[in-house]
C-alpha cells in the first residue's frame, strides 16, 4: 500500500533532528506520489574505519525507512574524500588514509550497511567515479561558486582560526567535494549527523548555482553512547558494535541508562510509530516496568543484527552470568606461550597478557582494571597491584575482566 505524503513525512521527521527546509521535502513527496518516481536520498561515508557501530546505524535506519516508503537510497562511499579526511568537528588536521585502507574498510563497511539496507533499493557508488577524473580547470569552476568567508563559517574551522590552529588547504575543499557528490547523483534528500549540516547546505548550495532543485538536508541525532554521556565512539569505549557478539551487544545494551531506552528504541530499533508511542506512553504512566523494557529493547536490537534465536540464546546468556553467577557457555579459549610471556624472574606480566589478548586497551588500562576490583580469576577477584603472577596460577583458569569479558587460559 502506496503511503500519503503525510504519513511518510510522519515517518521520516521521527528522531530526526533537522529537516531544512520542511517545505521542499513535503513538495518533493507530493511530486513523487504523483509522477511515481521514487525520491534519490543520498548518504556519503567516509570509511576510515573497518568497523560501524549502533551509532553509525542511526542514518542508515532513516535510509531504510526512506526505502520502505518507496524510495531510491544512493550509498557513496566516499573512497576519494576519505583521501582527504572530513575536518567536522576535529581540531587537528586528520591523518591521511593509504588507498588501501581505504578500500579495506570499505569493504567491511558495505558488508554491514547491508545488515540494515535493502539491498534491491540500494544505489551503491563510489565518489571516485566523479572526483578521480575531474581536471584542474574542473575543481576551479567547482570553488568558484563558493566563498572563503563562506567556507570559513564553519564551527570548526572558526575555533581553529580563533585558537591559531593550522588548518590545510586541502581541508576547505572537503566541504565542496561532498557537495560535488550531491550534483552527480543529483540527490534529492541528504543525510548526515548534526555535525555534517554544513557539508550538507554546501551541496544544497551548489545544486542551486550548478541550476539544478537543491537538495533538503536531514540530520540525525548523534546516539549517546551507554555511559549516558559522550556520544557513542570507540575511543570513549561506550559503543555496541554491530559486528559484537549476540551476548555482548545484549549485554552493552542492558548496560545503558534507563533515560536513554526511548532515544535507542527511536533510532536504533526498527519499531514502527505507534509501537515507540505506546512504549512512551507505558514509560510516562508506569504501566511497564523498565528492567522489561530494556530487555525487549535488547532482544530488538541483537534481533535486528543477527535473529530471533540469537536474541534469544543472548538473553539466556545474559541470565547466566548477571542473574545466577555462572560462567558463559561459549567462553573463548586462549592458548598461551608460557615461556615466552615469562620474564627473567619466571613471572608472567598480566597487564601485558591481558592487552596482547584484547580485554584492555594498554597495560594501563589493565593496572587500573586489576587495582579497581574488575580482574577475577575463577571467580575470585585479583588484590590491587596483582601485576606479576606465576604461570601455574594464570593456566587453566578462567580470566574474567568487568562484566562481559571472560576467557579461558590454557
Amino acid at each position: 500500500m502506496t503511503l500519503s505524503t503525510d504519513e511518510q513525512l510522519e515517518i521520516i521527521q521521527s528522531g530526526t533532528e533537522q529537516v531544512v527546509p520542511l517545505d521542499d521535502l513535503r513538495r518533493k513527496l507530493d511530486r513523487s506520489q504523483k509522477t511515481g518516481k521514487p525520491l534519490r536520498i543520498k548518504l556519503g561515508v567516509d570509511p576510515t574505519a573497518p568497523d560501524l557501530h549502533l551509532g553509525h546505524a542511526v542514518p542508515l535506519r532513516k535510509l531504510r525507512q526512506f526505502q520502505d516508503c518507496g524510495h531510491t537510497v544512493v550509498l557513496i562511499i566516499g573512497d576519494f574524500t576519505a583521501l582527504i579526511g572530513d575536518p567536522s568537528g576535529r581540531s587537528v588536521t586528520r591523518p591521511p588514509l593509504t588507498s588501501e585502507e581505504v578500500e579495506a574498510n570499505a569493504k567491511t563497511y558495505i558488508e554491514q550497511a547491508f545488515k540494515v539496507l535493502d539491498p534491491e533499493k540500494t544505489e551503491l557508488r563510489r565518489n571516485s567515479e566523479w572526483l578521480g577524473p575531474l581536471g584542474f580547470a574542473d575543481l576551479l569552476a567547482i570553488t568558484s561558486k563558493f566563498t572563503v568567508a563562506r567556507i570559513i563559517e564553519r564551527d570548526d574551522f572558526d575555533k581553529r582560526l580563533k585558537e591559531q590552529k593550522p588548518i590545510s588547504l586541502h581541508e576547505l575543499l572537503y566541504p565542496m567535494a561532498q557537495a560535488y557528490d550531491s550534483v552527480a547523483i543529483e540527490s534529492d534528500v541528504e543525510i548526515g549527523g548534526t555535525d555534517q549540516l554544513f557539508n550538507l547546505l554546501a551541496g544544497r548550495e551548489l545544486m542551486e548555482k550548478s541550476n539544478m532543485e537543491p537538495q533538503v538536508a536531514l540530520t540525525m541525532p548523534l546516539l549517546v553512547g551507554t555511559d549516558g554521556v559522550q556520544k557513542m565512539s570507540k575511543s570513549f569505549k561506550n559503543y555496541v558494535g554491530l559486528t559484537d557478539d549476540p551476548a555482548d551487544m545484549f549485554g552493552k545494551v542492558m548496560s545503558i541508562p534507563d533515560e536513554l531506552m526511548l532515544s535507542y528504541f527511536r533510532l536504533a530499533t526498527a519499531c514502527s510509530l505507534d509501537e515507540i508511542k505506546q512504549i512512551e506512553t507505558s514509560l510516562e504512566d508506569g504501566s511497564a516496568h523498565p528492567g522489561q523494557l530494556k530487555r525487549r529493547l535488547a532482544r530488538d536490537i541483537v534481533a535486528l543484527y543477527y535473529d530471533e534465536a540469537a536474541a534469544t540464546s543472548a538473553e539466556e546468556a545474559f541470565d547466566r552470568v548477571f542473574k545466577e553467577g555462572a560462567l558463559p557457555k561459549d567462553m573463548p579459549e586462549a592458548t598461551v606461550d608460557w615461556s615466552s610471556e615469562s620474564n627473567d624472574a619466571g613471572k608472567v606480566f598480566l597487564p601485558a597478557l591481558m592487552a596482547k589478548l584484547e580485554l584492555a586497551s594498554s597495560n594501563g588500562e589493565a593496572r587500573r582494571l586489576i587495582d579497581g576490583g574488575g580482574v577475577k580469576l575463577d571467580g575470585e577477584a585479583l588484590p590491587s597491584k596483582s601485576y606479576e603472577l606465576e604461570p601455574a596460577q594464570l593456566q587453566g583458569k578462567v580470566l574474567q575482566v568487568g562484566k562481559r569479558k571472560f576467557v579461558k587460559l590454557t
